[in-house]
């Protein structure tokens, strides 16, 4: 069944709080979770609960300890599974630090508990629930793709009774706001409906899509997450640096928004005016500019015509550990320069070119000449040569000061000390 409901009610209860003003304490957060899944019989069941990578601020040890804490004793499997979308597997190391816990605790408390890397790429992994028919992908996407689509997610997610999703909610590119249904795909999906719902936000562009509630592509990701025949119940967080500011709880789409509701107030900040000149300081969580490159994203609507994104990451050394070989390929270029090319690039895997063009940004193509709107610099572990094979600037990071960009904000000049996470727009 795809709506989890409580023993014989009709309707699924929902819990939640939130605020802008003060975080959740740990206490708040357990008697929450604890009356959800109260509320939720879950005894006898197989469970297995989504978590994001270490790319997101998230806390995830706390409700892996929770989790085990309600659940273990009273369900007959309880896993977990890292909904990584592309990107590349965690070590048993790197999933052991994820949900915070020491080898000898996997090994001892938490033994009959499995942590699954989702594999994206492997067939052998994945199990196909589906299709968007060609009519159907016309009408969510108002005609600018029409074309069946095969829907494959990871074949263990048909193995549980119920799902349980559990992630923080910020702004995002492709779809809007993260989380909910993107848990499932782009989370736990395979390549065709990946690519699919990447390239349809590339077209709609990522300065016009992020930070908007609803947009095309979560409705496919919601028809994507409705193909899937399990159970599921979703715990939406709203996170920053300092703590948890919002838990939402019930299922899919009334968790996410309300979620998104408050991540729209804690995570957007209106500026009066356009920037000449920002400094994204990428913190380590993002391993290569594939990640990183949120510092891009959450900036773009505030810089001027004209202007500069720097990418400050001096711990960044990779474009991309999943993608690397293929933007070097094709490098980073506004959207009009591949759809005015089509037949040169359409082979292409789709997501790979939308995350080409949400890097470059908005801009245009045409007599052979291709004009951003701004310009994006790469102060970061890549080397100068390969900034320029693939089509942005490149600044010795060494030569970058932070601290000389700081309130300069009358000057045009802004410095992002944690970029990524946080959604900057104008106020007009």
């Amino acid at each position: 069944m795809d709506t989890l409901s409580p023993g014989a009610a009709q309707t699924s209860p929902f819990f939640g709080t939130g605020s802008v003003d003060a975080t959740l304490s740990e206490e708040q957060v357990k008697t929450l979770v604890a009356d959800a899944l109260d509320a939720y019989d879950l005894t006898g069941r197989k469970v297995l609960v989504l978590i994001p990578d270490g790319t997101r601020t998230a806390p995830v040890p706390l409700f892996f300890r929770l989790f085990h804490e309600l659940l273990a004793h009273k369900v007959s499997r309880l896993d977990f599974m890292v909904a990584l979308g592309t990107h590349r597997p965690m070590s048993d190391e790197a999933l052991n630090r994820l949900v915070g816990i020491s080898s000898e605790e996997k090994n001892g408390l938490y033994r009959n508990t499995h942590i699954y890397n989702h594999l994206w790429d492997n067939p052998q992994e994945l199990t196909q629930v589906g299709v968007i028919p060609a009519a159907q992908a016309a009408g969510l996407t108002g005609g600018m793709l029409a074309e069946d689509v095969p829907v494959q997610v990871n074949r263990r997610a048909l193995d549980y009774d119920t799902i349980l999703v559990c992630g923080p909610v910020f702004p995002h590119e492709v779809v809007g706001f993260s989380g909910g249904s993107k848990y499932i795909s782009p989370g736990i999906a395979g390549a065709e409906i990946i690519n699919f719902t990447h390239w349809l936000g590339a077209l709609l562009t990522c300065y016009a899509i992020i930070g908007v509630k609803h947009t095309q592509v979560r409705e496919v990701i919601d028809q994507v997450a409705g193909l899937v025949p399990t159970g599921k119940l979703c715990f939406c967080s709203v996170v920053r640096p300092d703590g948890l500011y919002g838990l939402y709880i019930g299922d899919l789409q009334t968790a996410w928004s309300a979620a998104a509701d408050l991540s729209a107030r804690l995570h957007v900040r209106y500026m009066p005016e356009p920037f000449k000149q920002v400094l994204s300081v990428i913190p380590e969580m993002y391993e290569d500019l594939w990640t990183g490159a949120k510092g891009m994203y959450k900036i773009e609507p505030v810089v001027a015509e004209g202007g500069e994104v720097i990418l400050y990451a001096p711990h960044i050394t990779e474009i991309s550990y999943t993608h690397g070989k293929i933007i070097d390929e094709i490098g980073y270029h506004v959207l009009e320069y591949f759809t005015r090319q089509w037949d040169r690039f359409k082979e292409y895997p789709k997501g790979v070119l939308a995350h080409s063009t949400h890097v470059k940004g908005i801009g245009a193509y045409a007599a052979g000449v291709e004009t951003p709107r701004v310009r994006v610099t790469l102060a970061t572990g890549i080397p100068e040569e390969r900034c320029k094979q693939v089509n942005l600037g490149y600044r010795d990071p060494s030569s970058v000061h932070p601290e000389d960009f700081a309130n300069r904000e009358d000057q045009g000049i802004l410095l992002v000390p944690h970029a990524g996470e946080t959604l900057f727009r104008l106020k007009k």
